[in-house]
């Protein structure tokens, strides 16, 4: 019997580990690799993809959505660097994420060989925690196992090079000399870390003194939803969510008022600049201007990361450890407040918010208003949906109008905000959780840089039975990159330039067709609301290409005085669309009044 490969030792390692899936692209410097997958059988399956972005977004989306470590494979050169945007989105999100690359062979380094690229150098800050070359065959078992306990502790980036002679070498076990490194058995022993019994009483003495205490939770509160909501009670707040934390809690929950910051609601907003007191669990949430005034609430922040704690508010009271162990500690010393009118101020602003989403979704736009969209899907959500979103305009949209329920899971690239992950997050989705709806939100932008490529993707392993077809992607048609539009102008003080941001005409429907999927094009109000139903009624994946409004303005839940002066400045420098953002953005500014 032959030995076995050091390529074939590394996918077995992986499969012990409890990996399944490889996201990947082939290459001939991952040759080696390629071929033990014949060996690792249905231990570890190697998915391919469209690009090796789509396998890294993937990657980070399995981590998002199960908690598990993701893992991606590429080729030397041109595929590794392939990998990388993917890689920093679950960098900058905190998500564990395992990258194994090819190199060429030794004793070809260092000679300017073909596709020779300076890897270590190359991932050293997305993979900061963890990147080596896998040099000879006795390191293959330390540098998976650290590899994988290392992504998963410090809820990063981890990358295993590996040249091609190296993977096509016979595995040798380390031997006991001098030098050799002992890997021990598989597994991560990770711990629910709780502050200190003083660390934690000193934050009791500051929640239980304030009398409008604010509640901000980002992605760290997942698994601490019945936590949250026992300390929600107790101190009588009101809850925002980073968008990060989309998930965390329902939106029909009285007090959630939903997203913070530009993409957030008028109910965040209030909350903050009333508030005497900050809680803020699993988030770091970085836009300093949308949380209270310095100096105007006393602060509490729990964090697992005592490298990310106390940098986003001069907070009085640091807690480093876990979301659900530390709340359930804390809520114990909480005393619960008798007087309960902050918390009916908050549920009533948040009753007249969703009253505001109503009104401004049903507002006329040429042709379609991209609010309508979400608001007549929020209505027809599925039970145990999962959401996914791109980076754009959508995403005010997607985080404003979607009232998520108890079940649901949601994702996008919340701190890098790349565009393109929102089709390859639905991929993952859909592979970890087949029998689960899936539904995307993506710009005409982002769908035709990536998008199209990964419906391919999805509409192939849909084929092959590996998922049931409940995949809807909603493409907001407008023809224009309207986040960067919008930011020119409010930003900038600039017009919008046509030639940066118009994008060329594209059948979307007709596309998704031809590779297999439902193709619905919606281009009138009035269908909207059967567009959904026809989507959800399909027998197959289904690509929904609605025409919408670049010039519904999305409005944050407070026009600061700079913003709307460089808005002014835009229009009176000529941009082709000024009479119809004066027309759209009074409207949404009127529904506000009008509902209060």
């Amino acid at each position: 019997m032959a030995s076995q490969t050091v390529a074939a030792f590394m996918l077995n390692r992986l499969a012990d580990w409890g990996v399944q899936r490889v996201y990947g692209y082939p290459g001939d410097g991952i040759n080696g690799l390629l071929g033990a997958f014949h060996e690792a059988g249905d231990r570890v399956r190697f998915t391919q993809t469209r690009h090796e972005e789509i396998a890294a977004f993937a990657a980070c989306a399995h981590a998002k959505f199960t908690g598990e470590v993701g893992v991606c494979m590429a080729t030397s050169g041109p595929g590794a660097i392939h990998l990388l945007n993917g890689l920093y989105d679950a960098k900058l999100d905190h998500q564990p994420v395992v990258a194994i690359v090819g190199q060429q062979k030794r004793m070809s380094l260092g000679a300017e060989y073909q596709q020779e690229v300076d890897l270590v150098s190359l991932f050293k800050d997305v993979a900061h925690e963890f990147v080596h070359v896998c040099m000879t065959p006795e390191q293959a078992p330390h540098l998976i196992d650290r590899a994988m306990r290392v992504a998963k502790a410090t809820r990063s980036v981890a990358c295993i090079i590996v040249p091609g002679d190296v993977q096509e070498a016979p595995f040798s076990e380390p031997p006991r000399a001098h030098g050799a490194v002992q890997s021990s058995a598989v597994g991560f022993a990770g711990g629910a870390p709780v502050p200190s019994d003083e660390e934690l009483r000193r934050a009791a003495d500051v929640l239980n003194a304030g009398e409008r205490v604010a509640m901000l939770i980002g992605q760290g509160a997942k698994h601490a939803v019945a936590e949250v909501e026992a300390v929600a009670d107790l101190l009588g707040c009101g809850v925002a969510k980073a968008l990060n934390g989309r998930a965390v809690l329902p939106d029909d929950l009285p007090y959630v008022t939903g997203s913070i910051g530009l993409l957030g609601t008028k109910p965040s907003n209030d909350m903050m600049e009333g508030c005497d007191t900050l809680l803020m669990v699993g988030s770091s949430f970085p836009y300093s201007e949308w949380l209270p005034e310095p100096g105007q609430a006393r602060g509490v922040q729990i964090d697992i990361d005592a490298r990310l704690i106390g940098m986003r508010y001069p907070m009085e009271v640091n807690l480093v450890g876990d979301a659900a162990a530390t709340l359930r500690r804390l809520a114990g010393l909480l005393e619960r407040k008798p007087d309960r009118s902050w918390r009916e101020e908050i549920e009533s602003g948040v009753r007249r918010w969703w009253e505001i989403l109503d009104d401004r979704a049903h507002q006329s736009a040429d042709p379609i208003n991209p609010q309508l969209v979400f608001h007549e899907l929020s209505e027809r959500l599925p039970d145990r949906a999962i959401l996914t979103a791109d980076s754009g305009s959508a995403t005010n949209w997607w985080a404003r109008h979607l009232r998520m329920r108890a079940g649901m899971d949601a994702a996008l690239s919340g701190t890098l905000a790349t565009m393109c992950p929102a089709v390859p997050y639905a991929l993952a989705a859909k592979f970890a959780y087949p029998d689960r709806p899936v539904i995307a939100a993506v710009g005409d932008g982002a769908m035709q840089m990536l998008g199209i490529n990964a419906l391919v993707d999805i509409a192939y392993h849909w084929s092959q039975g590996a998922f049931d077809h409940r995949v809807v992607v909603c493409v907001l048609n407008n023809r224009d990159l309207n986040q960067v539009t919008w930011e020119q102008r409010v930003m900038s003080g600039d017009p919008k330039l046509e030639a940066s941001q118009v994008l060329p005409a594209f059948d979307y429907a007709g596309y998704a067709e031809l590779i297999g999927w439902r193709g619905i094009t919606v281009q009138r109000p009035e269908d909207v609301a059967g567009g959904w139903d026809q989507a959800f009624a399909a027998d197959r994946p289904v690509l929904l290409d609605v025409h919408t409004d670049p010039e519904v303005p999305p409005l944050p839940p407070h026009i600061r005085f700079e913003q709307a002066k460089e808005l002014a400045g835009a229009l009176r420098s000529g941009d082709p669309a000024a009479g119809r953002i004066v027309k759209n953005s009074l409207k949404g500014k009127l529904a506000e009044f009008v509902n209060r």
